[in-house]
């Protein structure tokens, strides 16, 4: 299964590591999912897990980005036709376009619009691992 990760869902899958966020870390970090991101993902990830306001181990960082690098795999992506509300979000839904993703990942719903998805399915985190749940029969 390839998905793409908003970064908020990271952010939160690091700093509550019980809820689906963390839940999603862990399937990507073990392989049981395939993320898939590119050059400008990685440094949105880059960028907002420096902030100090997390208080994230620098060096922990450099090792999960550079794990995501070498696990993920890199998509290249073509602009989208139609304009989000957010552009910061357009290169997650350009990535899951591109590879043709099982869904994007996001918790801001609202930042996808149902019009410029071009039938992409994205999810929260509870929708996805209700969906995985399900296709994996796991508890």
């Amino acid at each position: 299964m390839r998905i793409v990760l908003d970064t908020n869902v990271l952010v939160s899958g690091l700093l509550a590591p019980f809820g689906p966020p963390g839940e999603i870390a862990r399937l990507v970090s073990s392989g049981a999912v395939t993320l898939c991101l590119d050059a400008r993902i990685l440094s949105e990830y880059d960028e907002v897990l420096a902030r100090p306001r997390f208080g994230f181990d620098q060096d922990s960082v450099a090792a999960l980005l550079d794990y995501l690098d070498f696990a993920s795999e890199t998509v290249a992506a073509e602009p989208l036709l139609v304009r989000l509300p957010d552009q910061d979000d357009e290169p997650f839904l350009e990535v899951a376009l591109a590879r043709g993703a099982d869904c994007l990942v996001t918790g801001n719903l609202v930042h996808f619009p149902d019009t410029a998805r071009a039938g992409m399915t994205v999810l929260s985190p509870a929708e996805f691992m209700n969906r995985y749940r399900e296709r994996r029969l796991i508890p």
